[in-house]
């Protein structure tokens, strides 16, 4: 049965796109695309400014994205319009700073300002466009010359494969930058505090239980004595200390439950307690420790430095702060 028109257009535009992503790394690797790329890396690597991002339409939205992206893997980026430019936003434009200008033709007339300004001030200048004989192209220390392929609109008129190039290098460039620089998931997570990013980069260091508010039981601790911890502290479970504090074991709620047809009152505590239970570092990431309890289909993890219990973190708290 041959698919709907709807969907015969959504594999159509699909497979045009894969064809302009499949033609972009072999200009990366035998054509002047590497040769510009490395250079592009080695003038932003250079500059003690910020990347200005600036083109119009499609290639704007596209643009403004690039420089969201570099900002927030570590190289300091914001958009700045041509338009606005050419009334006052070029005072934005700093002689520390590089612009990456975004043009497919490469002569987009609103973008005339800025080059001007770049000219005018030596501020390095990077084109994204698939004219490197356009002015932007001649005007750029380094000209990104894009393949010009099929549009995936069927007039060719829309920019689809056009816009979607372009992303997929300005992506590759902020990848590269990132790396180049040794950007961490702790140095992303500086950019990135809010929402379901920033809970999975945080450390459980951060959100543990530390000090008195640990469950602790000793070796010669009763029975009785434990359970009345765990119920006093609320985490259903106590640690388990030896004579020299480092970790011994843990008891769980769910091993008293599994014990209430023996008489508990009079069992050591080495007989309830579940020798090296897990435990995680303090700068475990809070994906890692709901990783954990997931897999082991537990709800308590104990934090230890070497032996000694340092910390304890409970599903409750991965849960608030937003790991899913």
């Amino acid at each position: 049965m041959s698919e709907a028109p709807e969907i015969q257009s959504a594999l159509r535009t699909l497979e045009i796109f894969t064809r302009g992503l499949q033609a972009l790394p072999a200009e990366f690797t035998g054509g002047k695309l590497g040769e510009a790329f490395r250079e592009a890396i080695r003038l932003i690597r250079g500059i003690t400014g910020r990347v200005i991002v600036t083109g119009v339409g499609k290639s704007g939205h596209i643009g403004t994205k690039i420089a969201a992206t570099l900002a927030s893997t570590g190289t300091p980026a914001y958009f700045v319009h041509p338009a606005e430019a050419s009334h006052g936003d070029l005072g934005m434009i700093a002689r520390d700073d590089l612009i990456l200008a975004l043009s497919w033709s490469g002569e987009t007339a609103e973008l005339k300002g800025i080059l001007s300004y770049a000219s005018r001030f030596s501020i390095p200048l990077i084109a994204l466009t698939r004219n490197a004989q356009s002015t932007l192209g001649r005007e750029a220390t380094v000209c990104f010359a894009l393949p010009h392929l099929e549009e995936a609109c069927p007039n060719g008129l829309a920019p689809t494969t056009s816009t979607m190039l372009q992303l997929a290098t300005g992506d590759a460039l902020a990848i590269a930058l990132l790396e180049s620089r040794g950007f961490t998931a702790n140095d992303f997570r500086t950019f990135h505090p809010g929402g379901n990013l920033g809970a999975s980069l945080t450390h459980i260091s951060e959100i543990m239980h530390t000090g008195e508010e640990l469950p602790l039981a000793n070796l010669t601790t009763s029975v009785r004595e434990a359970v009345s911890t765990i119920s006093r502290k609320g985490y259903g479970c106590v640690i388990v200390l030896d004579d020299q504090g480092d970790l011994a074991g843990i008891i769980t709620d769910g091993d008293i439950r599994r014990h209430l047809d023996k008489a508990i009152d009079q069992m050591q505590i080495e007989e309830l307690m579940t020798r090296n239970p897990v435990t995680l570092s303090p700068d475990t990431l809070a994906t890692s420790a709901m990783a954990t309890l997931n897999d082991r289909k537990i709800t308590s993890l104990i934090v230890t430095e070497g032996r000694r219990p340092v910390g304890l973190v409970h599903l409750h708290d991965l849960l608030r702060i937003g790991v899913a």
